[in-house]
């Protein structure tokens, strides 16, 4: 049987995981259940499967959840009857898999990675297809809204595919279902943890970012925009706002005043900069000056450097705007992503085999946004390896980070099926048939 048939019979369990996963959507580093269902696909395989902090290094994780935030996601697991020795090795928030397959014979050692975190928005319970379909978040405030359900799904099935395969393959495959990427704080934890090193390849992909027909492959992506994401606490003084204002110093004020300031950071003229403001919380109650308050926000930048240039510029302003309200400022980091880009060398191997799924391959396009799967491919390049990163083609109808997110689940095989391709192009046995 060809790969492509062998896709083709994969199809309909492919999408039932991509629904199953769909249902138990969780946050970055609180991924138990759906951690769970990836070694539950697995565990049969001849392949050796890390977890917990064999997975990833423990100290090397960025932006970790509020206490709460991993006990109710924890908890749910609990409920799930998820296996509770996998379990005890997640607790603490030390989620993602490593699966890794050694063929046995002499080959290239490659690294395939899929994401695995949904995002802290309230899915659309109508007119949407998943609430429509039967497969919503059950998860109130939480739902895959930028397919990583999908890439889950599309790693395991290929993982599958592979062991199905591996008379006809050489070398060894290390498949990483990567945590937390979405706030660029994941990656990290696993490029420390070691498991780039050494590695010939690197594949990573994503399904949608442009709008493209289904079984339309872009064979790679470029410009990738560096980021930091910064959580920034401003601490004032308590005070009853009638009685004695003037013993409060106001959080809020400071907070809101930086919020409004940091939107005048003057845009580089050495290339795209970026700033976003996503959540600021604070107060206790109308008559009350608030003592805290709380901001979530990103920077971003064509390189490097303009990145850098737009935390330092933030960082000005951030404590600028609490010296002039007299409170304190902290800012901690809990994410960064790096620049990076495509190996044209990679992506000049994928076409379109004439087979069921990869109808049409296109040049590289700009991500036009920043991807934890960054590090990973610059530590790859490093020791000079080629890494690639593809996009699956899809029609959006509503974008990523949107409460109606979704996209066409026929890009599943075809997304399986490009990858399948570059692993036959580097690993391929000779008199292999495709």
């Amino acid at each position: 049987m060809s790969w492509s048939d062998a896709i083709a019979a994969k199809t309909e369990q492919l999408t039932a995981l991509r629904r199953k996963l769909h249902q138990i959507a969780e946050p970055g580093w609180c991924e138990y259940q759906t951690t769970a269902a990836i070694v539950s696909e697995l565990s049969e395989l001849p392949v050796t499967i890390y977890t917990g902090t064999d997975a990833v290094e423990s100290s090397a994780r960025m932006g970790l959840p509020s206490a709460e935030e991993d006990a109710y996601f924890f908890q749910l697991a609990e409920k799930a009857a998820v296996e509770p020795a996998l379990l005890e090795r997640m607790q603490g928030g030390h989620t993602g898999a490593v699966a890794v397959l050694d063929t046995g014979k002499p080959g290239p050692d490659t690294a395939l990675r899929f994401d695995i975190d949904a995002l802290p928005i309230t899915e659309a319970s109508s007119d949407h297809v998943p609430a429509d379909a039967g497969f919503p978040s059950k998860h109130e405030g939480f739902m895959h809204a930028c397919g990583h359900d999908g890439h889950t799904a599309i790693g395991v099935e290929l993982v599958k595919l592979c062991v199905e395969n591996v008379d006809q393959l050489t070398g060894t495959f290390t498949f990483l279902f990567q945590p937390a990427e979405e706030g660029s704080r994941g990656a990290y934890a696993m490029v420390k943890k070691g498991w780039l090193d050494g590695k010939d390849y690197f594949f990573s992909g994503h399904i949608g970012i442009h709008d493209l027909e289904v079984g339309t492959i872009a064979c790679g992506t470029e410009r990738f925009l560096a980021t930091t994401k910064l959580d920034v606490t401003f601490t004032g003084v308590s005070a009853h706002a009638g009685v004695d204002p003037a013993a409060g110093k106001n959080a809020l004020l400071a907070a809101a005043s930086a919020a409004i300031q940091l939107q005048a950071i003057p845009p580089h003229r050495d290339g795209i900069t970026r700033l976003n403001v996503g959540k600021l919380t604070a107060g206790e109650g109308r008559n009350i000056i608030p003592e805290r308050a709380d901001i979530m926000m990103e920077t971003r930048g064509e390189t490097n450097e303009l990145n850098a240039y737009m935390e330092e510029e933030a960082r000005r302003i951030l404590t600028a705007c609490a010296d002039m309200y007299g409170v304190e400022v902290s800012i901690d980091v809990t994410g960064r992503g790096s620049t990076t880009e495509s190996s044209k060398a990679i992506g000049a191997k994928l076409s379109t085999w004439g087979e069921q799924f990869t109808k049409r391959v296109i040049g590289p396009l700009p991500l036009g946004g920043s991807e934890d799967a960054a590090l990973m491919m610059n530590r790859v390049r490093e020791q000079n390896g080629e890494a690639a990163y593809l996009l699956y083609g899809t029609p959006l109808p509503y974008g990523h980070h949107h409460p109606k997110f979704t996209f066409d689940e026929g890009v599943l095989p075809a997304a399986v099926e490009a990858l399948a391709q570059l692993i036959t192009t580097y690993h391929e046995k000779e008199g292999m048939s495709r």
